[in-house]
């Protein structure tokens, strides 16, 4: 399991969004309040992608270690804003490399993508979706882990041409019908919109006038927070949020 979260609106500090808050991910990493069953902790690594301002490709900060651990993070969030941001710590499933590549976001062009669950039966439940992908993109994962192969299908289904709403759902429908009992919640956004879901884990949602935040736990006790149920996907942007079961998209 790990914890993710995603940010669209007016430019905040990556502190504001990872650090400050009193339930902030950094504390998440630590003393996560609902993991389902998977595992305690989030201490095998963390990554944050955000795009600076005047557009273009996201930067990413990505480490395999603790979040609590790093010298580098309170500072670098302390002087970085953006108006867009995904962010992830991680708890890797045993057996999966803790390498900093391993770490969300995977990025390609301007998607950052992460994922807070497990594969069940890896890696043979995947091996027919696995063998669909081209052979490079297996070739090139960031990583040996489910979570990488989940990006490849993913992004397979984006340079296809699906809209980002649809390709999650339609890889997260494939993949829940080939492993059973997997966990599934996917984080997709390219800066503009934000598209998330809840499958096997929890997600919620605080929407603003202009501002959207979706993140496995929410950060702090204000009003607002809405749980996204079972089964649901999210595609919003700054000022609007859509939301319908998978199958709807």
């Amino acid at each position: 399991m790990c914890r993710h979260l995603a940010y669209l609106g007016p430019p905040v500090t990556l502190r504001e969004l990872l650090l400050d808050p009193p339930h902030s991910l950094l504390r998440q990493s630590w003393a996560p309040r609902d993991m389902r069953g998977g595992g305690t902790v989030n201490a095998d690594g963390f990554g944050v992608g955000w795009y600076p301002d005047g557009g273009g490709a996201p930067v990413r900060y990505r480490r395999a270690q603790p979040i609590w651990s790093d010298p580098t993070i309170a500072g670098l969030a302390a002087v970085t804003s953006a108006g867009a941001v995904l962010a992830a710590v991680r708890s890797a499933t045993v057996g999966m490399p803790v390498v900093d590549a391993a770490a969300a976001p995977f990025a390609e062009g301007r998607w950052l993508f992460s994922h807070n669950g497990v594969v069940r039966g890896w890696p043979d439940s995947m091996v027919p979706l696995a063998a669909a992908l081209p052979v490079r993109d297996l070739l090139t994962l960031d990583a040996s882990t489910d979570s990488a192969l989940l990006w490849a299908l993913v992004r397979d289904r984006l340079r296809a041409g699906l809209g980002p709403a649809r390709a999650v759902a339609e890889t997260v429908t494939a993949v829940a019908a080939a492993a059973p009992g997997s966990r599934l919640n996917l984080l997709l956004t390219d800066g503009h919109t934000v598209v998330a879901n809840a499958a096997g884990h929890a997600l919620s949602l605080r929407a603003a006038p202009v501002s959207v935040l979706l993140a496995s736990e929410p950060h702090d006790d204000e009003p607002g927070w809405r749980e996204v149920p079972e089964g649901q996907l999210v595609a919003a942007t700054a000022t609007e949020v859509r939301q319908r079961p998978l199958a709807a998209w």
